[in-house]
């Protein structure tokens, strides 16, 4: 693959992001039903841009770790699907959902077979099935994670980890009611330590635009070998366009004009393919469990910028 490097400079549109989001009073508010997550300030901010060769911009908190939480959901699904292929979406859709990502009512009308792979269940789906092919999901995430990023210090958060098996029920109810449609391989209490653990990976905005790199370059991972097809990998892109900001994806799409994924940690990613990945950061979160901030950033790049799948 040849990789041409950009003619846009993105230091200065981070910059001028980074004033225009200091001076925006509304941040939302953080996770607090997990409690590892409530202490997060909502003020902070940070915002990072990596180009296709590696080379990356950023502004604030950009070095900061924060916990990745749903982001590691996009991961997990391309590291399944280079491995099953097909086979997966036998087991989990690729709606929006139109519900909230924790929720149970769509389970039972449609047997057990999850929306999509970015609400809970469908993710609960993913991760089982890595599981059952690797012998350790959160463990194979982590490999890529490091790799991908050039951080080998990229670590779970086992307090975090912690605190969402404590406050995990919800989790449990889906694991166990996609369990009674034999849709879950492995145990509910194995599966829900790997989830957990998947979810519980601290990663900065840097270590997640390098890591999402693969879906800029149509498949492509950092080193030059190829994790996903190109189909696969524009299959990866649409599902996190329509689904990736759960019940509020078509407002993003609406914004922002990028297949994006967002975690409650406060974490967004964004993908422009053939061009960069980009990942913004701050704990504020609006009623869908996005970040104001975050999805306000992404929303002036592409308008400042006008890089868009539109």
């Amino acid at each position: 693959m040849v990789i041409v490097r950009s003619t846009l400079t993105f230091q200065p549109v981070l910059d001028r992001i980074a004033d225009e989001i200091a001076q925006t009073p509304t941040r939302g508010r953080p996770a607090d039903y997990i409690p590892a997550l409530a202490a997060c300030d909502p003020a902070r901010f940070g915002m990072a841009v990596a180009e296709l060769d590696g080379t990356v911009y950023g502004v604030g908190d950009w070095r900061q770790p924060f916990s990745a939480q749903s982001i590691t959901k996009v991961f997990t699904l391309a590291l399944d699907l280079a491995r099953e292929a097909d086979e997966l979406w036998e087991h989990v859709g690729r709606e929006p959902s139109g519900n909230p990502f924790n929720s149970l009512v769509q389970l039972e009308y449609e047997n057990g077979i999850p929306r999509n792979p970015f609400i809970n269940a469908g993710a609960l789906v993913v991760t089982d099935r890595l599981h059952t092919r690797t012998g350790d999901a959160a463990g194979t995430l982590l490999d890529f994670l490091r790799t991908e990023s050039g951080n080998d210090r990229l670590a779970i958060d086992e307090d975090v980890a912690a605190s969402e098996a404590a406050h995990g029920d919800r989790n449990a109810a889906l694991g166990h009611f996609m369990a009674s449609y034999g849709n879950i391989d492995n145990p509910v209490p194995v599966l829900l330590d790997a989830y957990f653990r998947q979810c519980s990976v601290a990663a900065s905005c840097a270590d997640l635009a390098l890591a999402t790199g693969f879906l800029a370059r149509h498949g492509i991972r950092s080193d030059g070998s190829r994790l996903l097809t190109q189909r696969q990998a524009k299959q990866v892109n649409a599902v996190m366009l329509t689904c990736g900001t759960y019940d509020a994806a078509g407002e993003f799409a609406y914004r922002v004009g990028l297949p994006g994924k967002s975690g409650v940690g406060g974490g967004v990613i964004a993908v422009v393919p053939g061009r960069c990945t980009l990942c913004a950061w701050s704990p504020g979160l609006d009623e869908q469990g996005n970040s104001v901030a975050g999805v306000a950033a992404l929303d002036r790049f592409t308008t400042l910028t006008g890089l868009s799948v539109f």
